[in-house]
Order: C-alpha cells, then structure tokens, then sequence
C-alpha cells in the first residue's frame, strides 16, 4: 500500500513539475507579448497622435486648392456672362454713354436686350445687368423697401468696394425708364418703335427729352384722363395683329420676323407713370392692363409702368430701384445691380431729333432679293405674268399681274421718286420666275440717259439678261425709234393672230397648247417717258397713236402686253384725247405725288412716303389701292448678282440683245448688212439677178438694226444725192455708200470715179484708199472734174455692162465752172487719167480738138438721166437742195434724175420739189441724223443715223 501511495505521489510531483514548468514557460512567453504589445501600443499611439496634424495639412491643401479652382471657375463663368451679356446687348442696347449711338439690326433680327446697370460677382469682372422688354417682356418698376434696399448695399459694397461710392442718382427710377427707351429706340430701325406717354404727375415732363419724337408721330402725350381710351386702343391693335397679321401662322410677331426676315409692324410702347394710388385703376382698366400684360408682348406692345398696380406673369419683368443707383431685377436671380450713369439729356434730345428726320424720310425700302423666288424659272406664262414688286405694310409681297386683265400698264412719278427703279424690280422679279422661252423683254427709255444700257452687254460688265431682246437708250431725238418699236411689234401681233387663225385659237395659252412647239413667249414692252413719242401733232404722232390703239386693243388676248412710264402724264394730248385707248390701261403704278395716272378723286399719291408706290389694277378706282414698299433694285451690285446669274444659266445658242445708243454713231464694219456683203447677194438674205450692186448709206432706225439701202439696177433715176452743209456727215454717206459697194466686187468688177471738189472732203477720200480696189479707181479734183463727166457722158453706150460709180464730193462747188465750160476741145476716153492712178492725182489737160462738145453740167445731166440704164451712177453730194435743183434745170424741170436723195441739215420745207406730195416732208435737222427718201421704195422718207468713217 505505501508504494503505490508513494508511486502515486512521484507521479503527482512530476506532473505538478511538468505542469509548473509549462506555466513558467507561459507566463514568460506572455510577458514577452505584453511587452510587444505594450511597445505596438506606445507605436500606435505615437502614429496616432500624427495623424490629426497631417489630416489637418491636408485639409488645408485641398481647401486651398478648392478655393483657387473655385475661383478660376467664377472667374471664367463671370467673363463668360459678360461676353454673353454683351453679345445680347449689341450697339446701342450696351454702349457706354460716352460712345453710344443708333445702331439699328438687320430686319428680321431679334431685339436685342437692354442694359441698365451692372452685376459684380466677388469682384470680378462686371457682368452686364440686362433688361429684356422688345419681344419680350412689359417692365414694371417699383421701390426697394427700406431693408432690403440696406441689405442690397452691403452686398454690393462685398461685391466691389468702388460700388459702395457710386453716384447717387436722384429719381433712379426715372433713369432706369430713360435708359431703357433710349436703348430700345437706338437699337432698332428709325421710325420701328412708337412711344405713348401717360404722366399725371409731371404732365409729360418725365419724357420731355424724347420730345423731338412727337413731330413724326413717334410719340403721343395722353392727358390725365386719357389712360382709359390708352388702354382700349392697345387692346385693339393687339386684336388687329392677330386678325390680320398673324392670322393663324405665327404666334408672334418676333416668330414672324424670324421666318420671314422681315418686320411688318413697329414696337408700341406705353410708359405709364402713375399716381402710385392702387385705387386709380378702375375695373375696366384693370381687365384692360391685365389683357396687354398677358396679350401685348406677342403682338409687340410693351408697358413701362411705375405707380400702377401691374399683374404677375411670365411676361412681366420686375424692377426695383433704392437710392444711389441700386437695383434689383426679377430676371436676375434677384442679383443686386449698380445702375449704370443716366443718358446725357443732350444724347437724349439730339437722338430723338435724328430719329424723327430719319423716320419723317419714310421707312427703308425692303430687300430687292425678297421679290425673288427661291427657284429660277419655274414658272409658266401661258395664263399670265405674275411676280411682286414689293411688300405691303405687313411684310407680304404684293403681286402684280399682266395677263388678259389688267393687260397694260401705266407708271407715273415724279423725277426722284423712283419710277426706274420700279421697273428694275418688276424686270427682276418676272426675269427670275419665268424663263426666256416664257417671256421676252423690249425695252426703250426716250429720257437723256442710259437706265436701260445695263440689261445689254457693255465694256463694264459683259454679261445681259437673257429676256431682252431690244435695248433702246438715248432716243429722245429719235422719236422714230418709238415708231419703229411700235411696227415691230403690230408686226408680232399680226403673225400671232394669223397663227391663231391656223389653229382655231382665240388666246395665247390656246395657241401654245395647240402648238406646243412653237415659241410662243409672252412680250412686255416697257417705253419710259413714252409722252416723248406722241409729242407735237406730226405723222408719227399719228402712226404711234394709231399703233398704240390696236396694239392695246388686241394686243391682251396674244400676250403682247405694254407698260408706259411718264414723270407726268397730264400733258400727253395725244393719249388722253383717247378715253378708249387708255381704258386699256387697267393697272395703274402711281409713286409719290404722281399727277393724273390715277383718277382726281384717287389722291392717296399726295401722302405717299418715298420708297413707296400704289398699285391699282383697277384703272384707278380708290378701293382697289395697294400701298406697297419697293426695294432698291437699282443698286448695281443687286442687279449685277441676278443678271449674272441668269446670264450663266442662259439657253444655248441665246444671242445679246439688240442696243440702239441714240448717242452711239455706228460703224459700218460692224453693221450686219455690211457683215453679210458678197457678190451677188443681197445684204437682208435675199438674191438678186446678177450685177445688181445695192449701196448701204447709213443705219435705219429700227429694230432690226438693218441698214439703208439704194438699190443701184439699171431703172431711171437709179442715182443718189446727198443733201446738205455739214461735210462730215455728208463725207460719211458717200464713204459708207463707196464701202459697201467695193464689198461686192472684191475682184475689181466695178470702176470707181471720186471726185473731190471741196478741200472738206479730202480726208474722207483718202479714208477710201486701200478700200477701193486701186486698179479700178481713179481721184479727181476741180480741175479736171469736167474731163471725167465728159468721157462718161460721151461713152455711156460703149462701156457694156461694167458697173461705173461716180462719187462726186461737192458736186454744187464746181457746177457754175461746168455750166460756163461751153464749147471745148473734145476729149476722148482715153485721156482720162490712166486706171489705178493713185488718190490725189490730178489729170493732165486735155488737148486741143476742133469738136465742140456741151458744158459739163450738160454732161452731168445725161450722165444722170441715161447712165443708170448702162450701170452707171452717180453719188452725188450738193450742199443745198436749191443748188440741186438748179443742176437738174432749174424751178419746173423734172427731178426725175434723182430717184433717192438724203437731207441731212436741211428743212422739210426746202425739199417740197423733191418730195411726192409736192410739200416737202415733215423733218427738222438733227445732228447726225439723215432723212432718206427713195421713191422706188418709200411711200414717206424714213430718218437714218450715217455710218461714221473716221
């Protein structure tokens, strides 16, 4: 038993040993961690204790950080509101007062908003402080109670340190409303905004400085008891704006401007400066202001009220005014505002003086290319011409038509008025629409100048309107011009109406349907001053008159359609003698102040503003005017870009237009006629028998720029005398004659003899050297005239066939030394000087014979009267008919001799022995003017324009 007491116990100690071992080796162990941990501890503290002072550090960097970009941002977004508030107040809605004047936008472009002050945000760049009211909201201006107007102080001394010593201005208020009507004028096109005063208060004195206003209607005063009628007459217009303007497609007048580009009604602005009282305001008033505030802005009528209750709405901005210029603005987020220094009275006062001269001008014209369509040539003429000349008070264009009603035209204004320019923006706006297969242009302008010049090919600007066919400028001389125009187109009708007879049609657009492929164009022939052509009580009178008639009787139904413009109408006996033939002009264009074109109980003429014009396709009746604007088409600039254009798109093939300068000499090298010369052909494309020459004089008056022509056969009296004192047009016949006849005998088939008996003809025949064929032609002078008329007269029957021309340069200088030469020794052909000899030569002296031979003036006389049956003839030059006459036989003997003869300065009266119906022609001498007569030709002489060779 006591062993295994004491085993047991051996066992317990070793395990207690064990056990007090491991707890040794523990306790060691945590000591070992605690100290660790106490050391991590002493760490951690010592890192924790840091971490509040670097989280500090960095705090404050990154607030400082914040702070600079926050900065850098208000910055940027500060300049950008200024950039952006200067963009919105352009001009004259932002301009310092030191550099302020009208600068009114574009038509079409949106009003600008109105600067009165400026914001500044932690002193930074100001910002413009804008106040929007035209198109865009009513202003109504009230105090700053005492507090707030305290608060708005401190905050804007925070904001700018300068702000807090502004100026005081006294009455901010009435400033405010100065400088907001001051900047809405400036901003916008004179005359475009009307102001209406209601001051109780001050009588008017409020707005005395825009006082100047009033002369042209821009501005109204309304009485005390005048706001009520006020009141009801904006709510009126506004309902006619809606009616009438908008109509249902827009919603507004801005919406208006801004897809149309074009303004039709002015801004209203009613400033109302009340008593203050809320009581002032009845119930009617009240629901009237309430309407406008609601109505008005979209129809373009604006309040400023001060002192009158006004109701809230979107469209009311809101601005209160404290003392020493503060202000605050519902538009801008309640912002405080320091107002900007008041307009000078001066700027104010001159401004609106300006304006009403300007306004008083009448408003600006519109644009030339609003009357043109947005595609060329789109459209068909076969049922009429329709394009506008201009817009009517709303902004719309007005069309004009010209078809079988109204058919013709009459345009009346006074000179300045713009009765050209008119024409250029019909021409432009019916170029642009209908093509030059659809419409055709004649055009002739009888007034001293070139309006018309344009429309052809020039030195400036090659380029024409494809439409025009004629151009006539400078014709006020040349009535025959008129005259010829007028036949040209009797002649169209007549083909026109035959064709219609050919298809049974009665109409034009009959006729272009039942004949598709012809060229059936409608034509408009446009005579200014056309009161010119039926001047005096002579044959063209007459035949004008006449032509006039049928062509605006018939002329309708075959689209030939006439417009007349005058200056002055009244005077034109020849017309208005006529009551049938004016009826025909049913569309009457009358420009300001215009006389007569218009019935005398039509007097809306006499207050038409410039720019303007009436149009009536009711032969003047007063309910049927038009009252339009018209652009400035004239402007070279704007019609060169159309023509240009429409030139580019011609057809192939179009040819320039035919231009008669009544200034312009021609030329014969460029004269059609002379380009189509050959041997045997005749110069308008017709054949004649073989040998026939035909000699061209000088350039017809006419359309188709032909040429006067002699027909030199082999009938009596084929000669040709030249009638006159002035040598160098008398030089440039013969010249133009001795041309075109070498033309046709290029290979030297004809002989030439020139006679120079005057010194003034001797550069015009040197002219002819090198032009007629040397070989064939022979000078003579004084001296030795009487050999060449004795030779021609002895050898008429031997010369054959042989075409022989005699040019005889002052035949009538010479004809008393012919008359007395008598008896003389003969002379026989072969003495004449040789063939070929050169210009200038003279011819020796005949020698002596035992034959007497009659005078040279009765060699002359046969040489006229049997030399044409043996082609030969004489183109001769006599300075005086009566001199003529005397070489022919004197008073009584037969003129026969002379088939043709060509006046220049030389009386009617003077040519009566000459002339068929033994009085002599209606003709008084022009410069470079002719009068032509060929009696196997003419049944009257026809005026003619010589070719110039120098």
């Amino acid at each position: 038993m006591a062993d295994s007491r004491a085993t047991v116990a051996g066992q317990i100690r070793r395990t207690l040993s064990y056990a007090l071992g491991r707890a040794r080796g523990d306790l060691a162990d945590a000591e070992r961690e605690l100290d660790s941990a106490l050391s991590r501890l002493d760490r951690l503290g010592a890192v924790a204790d840091e971490v509040p002072v670097r989280a500090a550090r960095q705090r404050d960097t990154r607030l400082a950080e914040i702070d600079e970009l926050y900065a850098a941002k208000l910055a940027a977004l500060t300049r950008a509101a200024a950039e952006a508030g200067d963009r919105e107040a352009p001009g004259a809605a932002g301009d310092g007062w030191d550099e302020w004047k009208p600068t009114p936008a574009e038509r079409g472009h949106v009003a600008p908003e109105l600067r009165i002050g400026a914001v500044r945000i932690a002193r930074t760049v100001p910002v413009p402080a804008l106040v929007p009211l035209l198109d865009r909201a009513h202003v109504h201006l009230s105090a700053l109670p005492a507090a707030e107007d305290a608060a708005t102080a401190r905050q804007i001394a925070a904001g700018d340190a300068d702000a807090a010593h502004a100026p005081e201005y006294a009455e901010t208020g009435d400033r405010v409303v100065t400088t907001l009507l001051l900047r809405a004028l400036g901003s916008a096109p004179p005359g475009q905004v009307h102001l209406t005063g209601y001051d109780p208060e001050q009588l008017g004195g409020g707005l005395a400085g825009f006082a100047p206003l009033a002369n042209a209607g821009l501005l109204t005063f309304v009485g005390p008891g005048g706001l009520s009628a006020l009141l009801d007459g904006l709510v009126d217009h506004i309902r006619r704006i809606n009616e009438k303007v908008l109509a249902g497609a827009h919603t507004s007048l801005r919406e208006l401007a801004e897809t149309e580009g074009r303004r039709p009604e002015p801004w209203r602005i009613a400033v109302l400066l009340g008593a203050g009282r809320k009581d002032e305001l009845t119930p009617h008033e009240q629901a009237q202001l309430e309407r406008i505030a609601r109505t008005g802005v979209a129809c373009g009528v604006h309040l400023i009220v001060r002192g009158l209750p006004m109701p809230s709405g979107p469209s009311v901005e809101r601005v209160r005014t404290g003392a020493n210029g503060r202000v605050r603005a519902s538009g801008l987020g309640g912002l405080p505002v320091v107002l900007d220094p008041p307009p000078p009275p001066r700027l104010v006062t001159e401004t609106s003086a300006a304006l009403a001269r300007r306004a008083a001008e009448g408003p600006a014209p519109v644009r030339f290319g609003d009357l043109l369509p947005a595609g060329r040539w789109r459209e068909s003429s076969a049922e009429g011409l329709v394009a506008p000349v201009g817009e009517d008070a709303q902004g719309r264009p007005v069309p004009v038509t010209l078809a079988d009603y109204p058919p013709h035209a009459l345009i009346a204004g006074p000179s300045g008025t713009g009765k050209t320019n008119l024409i250029y923006a019909w021409m432009g706006a019916l170029a642009a629409r209908y093509s030059p297969s659809e419409l055709e242009f004649y055009l002739l302008d009888f007034k001293e100048g070139v309006s018309f010049a344009r429309f052809a090919p020039g030195r400036r600007d090659p380029s024409w309107l494809p439409h025009v066919r004629l151009v006539g400028v400078n014709v006020n001389t040349d009535r025959e011009f008129g005259l010829a125009l007028l036949r040209f187109l009797g002649e169209e009708l007549r083909r026109r109406a035959d064709a219609a007879k050919a298809f049974d049609a009665t109409k034009l657009p009959e006729l272009r349907a039942e004949d598709p492929a012809g060229h059936w164009p409608r034509i408009v022939a446009v005579i200014d001053e056309f009161q010119v052509l039926l001047n005096g009580r002579d044959a063209v009178v007459t035949e004008s008159v006449n032509l006039l008639d049928d062509l605006a009787r018939r002329g309708r139904s075959q689209g030939i359609h006439l417009i007349l413009a005058s200056q002055d109408v009244s005077g034109i006996e020849a017309l208005w003698g006529r009551p049938s033939l004016v009826a025909q002009f049913s569309l009457r264009i009358a420009l300001p102040k215009a006389r007569k074109v218009l019935p005398e109980q039509n007097t809306a003429a006499d207050t038409l503003p410039r720019h303007h014009a009436i149009v009536n396709p009711d032969s003047g009746a007063p309910e049927a005017n038009q009252i339009l604007r018209v652009p400035p088409a004239g402007d070279r600039e704007a019609w060169g870009t159309l023509q240009r254009e429409l030139w580019t798109s011609r057809p192939e093939g179009s040819l320039p237009p035919r231009l008669f300068d009544g200034d312009a000499i021609p030329r014969l090298e460029t004269a059609p006629d002379f380009l189509s010369l050959a041997p045997g052909a005749d110069p308008a494309g017709r054949r004649w028998t073989a040998g026939v020459p035909v000699a061209l004089l000088g350039e017809a008056i006419d359309v188709q720029a032909r040429s006067a022509r002699l027909v030199l056969n082999r009938a009596p009296g084929r000669n040709l005398a030249v009638l006159g004192t002035r040598a160098d047009e008398a030089c440039a016949v013969l010249n133009a004659a001795a041309r075109s006849l070498a033309a046709q005998y290029p290979d030297g088939g004809a002989r030439f003899s020139v006679a120079v008996l005057d010194a003034s003809a001797a550069l015009a025949v040197d002219a002819l050297h090198g032009i007629l064929p040397p070989d064939r032609t022979t000078v003579y002078h004084a001296d030795n005239v009487t050999a060449l008329l004795r030779a021609t007269a002895a050898g008429l029957e031997d010369d054959g066939d042989e075409p022989h021309f005699l040019l005889l340069y002052a035949v009538d200088a010479v004809t008393p030394r012919l008359a007395r030469s008598g008896p003389a020794p003969a002379q026989r052909r072969g003495i004449i000087p040789p063939v070929g000899a050169r210009a200038g030569a003279s011819t020796p002296a005949a020698g002596p014979s035992a034959v007497e031979v009659p005078s040279g003036l009765d060699d002359l006389r046969r040489i006229l009267t049997a030399g044409p049956e043996h082609h030969t003839h004489v183109l001769g030059w006599w300075r005086q008919p009566g001199r003529l006459r005397d070489d022919l036989g004197g008073i009584g003997s037969r003129t026969d001799a002379i088939g043709s003869w060509l006046a220049l300065d030389v009386h009617g009266s003077e040519l009566s022995q000459f002339y068929p119906d033994g009085r002599g022609p209606a003709w008084y001498p022009r410069p470079w003017r002719g009068l032509f007569f060929d009696r196997a030709v003419h049944r009257v002489a026809e005026a003619i324009i010589p070719y110039g060779w120098t």
